[in-house]
């Protein structure tokens, strides 16, 4: 469920996949059955596809891997973290507007 610029990891290439990475990543904590965060997917993957080549963008499916979501303790989805040099810098909880998603972004770039 991720569009052609969204990666879809788990909790065996998350460290890799985002704690190793050159770029800021905005990773997406969700799941099949949370209606919030199919609202929000549209405008993650616009993200994703809009700023392709300076931020990562991935999806974390909190039902097949729950150690990831469990050490950054997500409690409510969707959850979106954006990190940068393997820190998370930015939390933002719920379906937000694209807008507050995207500023999130540029204060990392």
């Amino acid at each position: 469920m991720a569009g052609a610029d969204v990666m879809n990891i788990g909790d065996g290439d998350f460290a890799k996949e985002v704690l190793q990475s050159d770029q800021p990543v905005l990773v997406d904590f969700w799941a099949t059955w949370c209606a919030p965060c199919r609202a929000i997917a549209p405008a993650v993957e616009e993200l994703a596809t809009q700023y392709k080549g300076k931020v990562k963008v991935a999806k974390v499916n909190i039902d097949d891997n729950q150690d990831t979501p469990q050490q950054y303790g997500i409690r409510s989805i969707p959850t979106l973290l954006v990190f940068k040099g393997g820190k998370v810098v930015e939390q933002i909880v719920g379906a937000v507007p694209k807008a507050k998603l995207e500023a999130a972004l540029q204060k990392v770039l």
